[in-house]
């Protein structure tokens, strides 16, 4: 849930009289905030900037408000202010990155393994996993991927210690003779 961007007029614009200048600015801003939210949450990366692109709009707006002739464009109006804003702030965003000639690749850490080898050994361990039967295959993943205990698992699974641990033991020597992870150690 967003809080209303901008629901009453600024005290600057209340002449003496304590009536507000624009009393159909905060009518306006009531009926169509939903609207001009989300064509600004459409300019946007995030609902923050979203809000704060039409908070920026919206003050352009009031500040026009006794300019503006034809109050049945006002919706035009506005969301022209929220693309003019919003061209605006991403042309004077700051560039971080720069053209070079070579490559900056970072250098290689001694000992470290390669981020795709050890992804197809993820996808080797799976493949074999997916191998085992359903009760094996359940007692191997809670007791390894879940990391529960195996008195945890016994109690997940509705069966001894024991029983645990004699199928992980089972499965864990099938794991060790699976040829795709054999290949791959």
């Amino acid at each position: 849930m967003t809080t209303p961007v901008c629901t009453s007029v600024s005290k600057a614009a209340v002449p003496a009289t304590g009536t507000p200048a624009y009393p159909s600015f905060a009518s306006y801003v009531r009926a169509r905030q939903p609207l001009l939210l989300r064509t600004a949450r459409s300019l946007t990366a995030n609902p923050s900037d979203a809000e704060d692109l039409l908070q920026t709009a919206l003050t352009k707006t009031y500040v026009a408000w006794e300019r503006i002739e034809d109050h049945r464009a006002l919706d035009g109006y506005v969301r022209r202010a929220l693309l003019n804003t919003r061209t605006s702030q991403w042309r004077k965003r700051k560039v971080d990155e720069f053209a070079c000639d070579e490559l900056p690749e970072p250098e290689p850490v001694p000992g470290a393994t390669d981020p795709a080898e050890q992804q197809a050994l993820r996808d080797a361990m799976w493949r074999a996993i997916m191998k085992l039967p359903a009760r094996q295959r359940a007692m191997v993943v809670l007791r390894y991927y879940e990391d529960l205990s195996e008195v945890q698992t016994a109690e997940v699974l509705g069966v001894s210690v024991g029983t645990v641990k004699s199928a992980v033991s089972r499965a864990l020597g099938k794991l060790r003779e699976d040829p795709e992870l054999v290949r791959v150690r």
